[in-house]
């Protein structure tokens, strides 16, 4: 019983790991089908939605009024603002948009293009943000990736040396003659 709880945990920790690791490269590189994720700077959108949160956005044809936009440059030293849509100006990839966020007292100072659009907010996952931005930084890689990967391998070494004396000695009792 204590076995199969044991390898349930180490399992569980493996695909924990996995989908963190996989996390952390979503929000580095593009997902198939413009999905993308990104991670939540500001509290302009609390409580709906809470500083450290990871955003999927995923690009749309177009964006009504209501609709939960992410939209500006994403760059290491600036990240994009999501915000709710306000009101719209024209139409297709001419629209202007108002945005605001929803615990902003006024709208957005500025409006944004269609094209500056990066995509709209289809759900969040509060917090875990947090999570993968110290995963990206050094030590939070060695902490959260590296110190579990290196029980890992240890472990794994760990059997393979039982196994491989295990094989000896079923070697050495096979060569010894009997008299």
């Amino acid at each position: 019983m204590l076995k199969i709880v044991g390898k349930t945990a180490y399992y569980t920790f493996l695909g924990f790991l996995g989908v963190l690791v996989l996390a952390i490269l979503s929000t580095l590189f593009p997902i198939p089908g413009n999905f993308q994720m990104l991670v939540v700077q500001s509290g302009s959108m609390e409580p709906n939605i809470q500083t450290g949160s990871v955003v999927v956005i995923r690009p749309a044809a177009d964006y009504d009024v209501g609709d939960v936009v992410t939209f500006g440059p994403v760059s290491r030293t600036k990240a994009p603002i999501t915000h709710r849509v306000a009101s719209i100006e024209g139409q297709g990839s001419g629209a202007v948009y108002t945005t605001k966020g929803d615990a902003n007292e006024n709208q957005d100072p500025n409006t944004t293009a269609r094209k500056d659009v990066l995509g709209k907010v289809l759900f969040s996952i509060p917090y875990f943000g947090f999570v993968l931005d110290f995963a990206r930084q050094p030590l939070g890689f060695a902490l959260i990736i590296g110190v579990p990967a290196a029980i890992i391998i240890g472990d794994e070494l760990r059997k393979i040396f039982v196994e491989a004396k295990r094989l000896v000695k079923e070697k050495k009792q096979k060569n010894v003659p009997t008299s």
